[in-house]
């Protein structure tokens, strides 16, 4: 019997300066609205900041999960099969991948506030994405899901 994938989900959310920011927005939302009197001064600080926390919400959540053969990473649903090697990244390494390592073929999670990230081979010979690039603030252990998805779905 083989064993099942270790399961690997996480969620990617914006960091609390952003929702700082969001408040902030909402606050000058407010100071816009101030020489038309209290009423609307009120709507604007909780129109804007509502508006700015849906943004920052939107953005700011993304999910990684390996799941049932597949990587899950944002609105991307991929086959393990159609992967190769995962290698995880530190934070020298992702910020290359980034910026003048990387392909503009490829298909990027990236989230800038996370550091770290994994780089995924493509092999499936239709596609023309070379890699996989997925934010991640747990690279080694989606690596290791990644490698026992792929392990448990060949058998």
């Amino acid at each position: 019997m083989v064993p099942a994938a270790p399961p690997y989900d996480e969620r990617l959310t914006a960091p609390r300066s952003w929702w700082l920011i969001a408040a902030g927005f909402g606050v000058a939302c407010a100071l816009m609205l101030f020489p038309f009197g209290p009423l609307p001064l009120l709507c604007g600080l909780v129109a804007g900041t509502a508006l700015a926390a849906v943004c920052v919400s939107a953005y700011g959540s993304v999910r990684v999960r390996v799941v049932a053969g597949s990587l899950v990473a944002g609105d991307a649903r991929i086959p393990v099969s159609a992967l190769g090697e995962a290698e995880p990244l530190d934070a020298d390494e992702a910020r290359a991948w980034r910026t003048h390592k990387a392909d503009m073929r490829a298909h990027m999670v990236l989230r800038g506030y996370v550091p770290t990230a994994v780089r995924i081979e493509v092999t499936d010979p239709e596609d023309p994405t070379p890699y996989v690039y997925v934010s991640t603030r747990h690279p080694e252990q989606l690596a290791a899901a990644l490698r026992a998805a792929r392990e448990t779905s060949a058998s």
